[in-house]
């Protein structure tokens, strides 16, 4: 077999790269383009939380978004700790005493069942763990206030409020 120059051997690669298919990746960017897009927008979504229809939430133009906390929801007729029933509007307001002795005792055992993570235990030992209080707007003072203590007494003392983001108008 007669060897080939330098000009055969460069036109057989040719030739032999040439068989491979060319593929258009211009679409194929734009395609992966929309959904980076897509997928970067549906996730800093605004996290709310889910209000029942119960409590009736104050407006407000607060911009900061919910943290996942210990949620207290307190109604007309009761006060839930993470869903279950701890007390009765009703009692509280006629008792003189300022503590909730069922919502004391439910974030007494929350709080040691919670696991804490190395870098918050710092955070938690100076400013305390966290509680987001959901409550009605027609609600008294009084009942907010005996709520509060006792959550701050039980280690509670990151106390936030939910509310309803007003509209600009």
């Amino acid at each position: 077999m007669a060897a080939l120059s330098a000009l055969q051997k460069r036109a057989e690669r040719r030739a032999r790269n040439k068989t491979a298919l060319d593929m258009n990746l211009v679409s194929l960017i734009d395609v992966f383009t929309i959904l980076i897009f897509f997928l970067l927008s549906s996730a800093t979504g605004v996290e709310t939380l889910v209000s029942p229809k119960a409590v009736d939430l104050p407006a407000s133009l607060a911009d900061q978004a919910p943290r996942q906390t210990v949620l207290l929801v307190v109604t007309a007729t009761e006060v839930l700790l993470d869903g279950r029933p701890v007390a009765r509007v009703q009692d509280l307001l006629a008792s003189p005493d300022d503590a909730v002795p069922g919502l004391a005792d439910g974030l007494q055992a929350l709080a040691a069942r919670q696991p804490v993570q190395a870098e918050t235990a710092a955070r938690i030992a100076s400013a305390g763990q966290a509680v987001t209080i959901m409550a009605d707007k027609a609600l008294p003072y009084r009942l907010l206030r005996k709520v509060m203590s006792t959550c701050a007494r039980a280690g509670f003392s990151d106390v936030s409020f939910a509310v309803r983001k007003k509209l600009d108008a």
